[in-house]
């Protein structure tokens, strides 16, 4: 056996020795088989297996209650409050949307840092198909998280240097898919109950439909179940709709994404020379800034759009479309169900099982009803699609 690989091994079972004195020994089994994943890595991912255990063991030991915490008079009243809104959060979503909360968020977990980690996302200098990885437990992903910033960092820089396009993103939240209780976490704790309710719901999703190596099927889905949710958890708990000119913004900064994705398809597509291809990408990418500018004239939204616009290249348009692509074609699979979210959940999980070439036409089908709905309805209110190439860059009569 390779020292490093000795090394590691030892390390990770001293951690998961000393986690499951400390707290449940199936979890402590379970980090354990994230160490022994570190015998079918090559040397070069030694130490991503390493940082990935380590990283989610400090997350799992620096867990506290939240009845303990809600009920502790020395907890800041703002923290108290937030918690009190994640408890109706899982009470819901176990109650109306039938997920498999079980023991999920039940904890209260404050990072060293200001995020969980950091995802690295790539892809080709001309392709919107995102590098995969692939994992031991998790299957094949289109990205690659680190707890440490300055590992991705170096991960980025090195699938720079390789040629391909890249985003580094700080994340604040993910699933573990059920292998643990996963926390609330101090890089999201703060966030509104509108937002925190958004993510909560998204992440529970995955905990109960995950479909290993299919990235794009498994968010989407889970995008698609808290957008689903989230209007009938705003009635109830007396919160306001999203303010009708940020929709209006999302909508028109998703049609230039689109927009740009398209006219960047057409051009990897063709025949032109990579010179020819690399200045026309150029070209595009420039335009869908300039569009931008143009249409937040005025806005009064955070920067994130801005800040989202100004990174854009075949990476972040790769990670949009995983996200948002499908997220139609299961609202859709919804309505089909009748509203119904068991018998959703059962449709999501027979569409799962089939072959990935079957699930992509199958949602391609419904994401063409979806969308011929979208039509009809844009069509009597005599709304105009997204266009990089008119005037105005996205008209729309409203």
């Amino acid at each position: 056996m390779d020292d490093s690989l000795k090394k590691s091994f030892l390390l990770h079972f001293k951690l998961v020795a000393k986690y499951r004195l400390r707290s449940n020994w199936r979890a402590g089994l379970r980090l354990l088989v994230v160490a022994l994943a570190l015998f079918a890595a090559g040397c070069e991912t030694v130490h991503f297996y390493s940082q990935a255990a380590t990283g989610q063991l400090k997350i799992l030991a620096g867990r506290k209650s939240i009845d303990r915490l809600v009920d502790d008079e020395q907890t800041d009243p703002k923290l108290r409050r937030q918690l009190q809104w994640v408890r109706a959060i899982r009470a819901y979503a176990a109650g109306e949307l039938h997920l498999p909360v079980g023991s999920a968020y039940s904890d209260f977990t404050q990072l060293e840092d200001e995020y969980a980690l950091y995802n690295v996302i790539a892809a080709p200098e001309f392709s919107l198909s995102p590098k995969r990885w692939c994992y031991p437990i998790a299957g094949c992903a289109s990205y690659r998280g680190y707890f440490d910033k300055r590992d991705a960092e170096a991960q980025a820089g090195h699938l720079r240097a390789e040629g391909y396009d890249v985003y580094l993103g700080p994340v604040p939240a993910y699933s573990t898919l059920g292998w643990f209780d996963d926390p609330v976490l101090s890089s999201f704790v703060d966030w509104s109950p509108d937002r925190l309710a958004s993510l909560l719901f998204h992440e529970l999703a995955h905990r109960r439909v995950y479909i290993a190596g299919d990235t794009r099927f498994n968010e989407s889905f889970a995008t698609a179940v808290s957008r689903i949710a989230l209007p009938d958890w705003r009635r109830r708990n007396g919160l306001p709709a999203p303010k009708v000119a940020n929709v209006e913004q999302a909508r028109r900064v998703n049609g230039l994404m689109v927009a740009a994705r398209k006219q960047l398809q057409d051009i990897y597509a063709s025949d032109l020379a990579d010179s020819e291809k690399r200045s026309r990408k150029a070209s595009t990418l420039r335009r869908l800034r300039q569009c931008y500018r143009k249409e937040s004239e005025g806005w009064t939204q955070d920067e994130k759009f801005a800040q989202m616009i100004e990174k854009t290249n075949n990476a972040t348009l790769a990670l949009v479309s995983e996200y948002q692509s499908q997220v139609p074609a299961f609202v859709q699979l919804y309505k089909d169900s009748g509203g119904d979210w068991d018998a959703f959940y059962r449709a999501v999980e027979q569409l799962g099982a089939q072959s990935k070439q079957e699930r992509k036409a199958r949602l391609e089908s419904l994401n063409k009803r979806a969308q011929a709905s979208v039509e009809a309805q844009a069509s009597s209110k005599n709304v105009t699609g997204p266009s990089l190439q008119s005037e105005t860059c996205m008209s729309a009569a409203n």
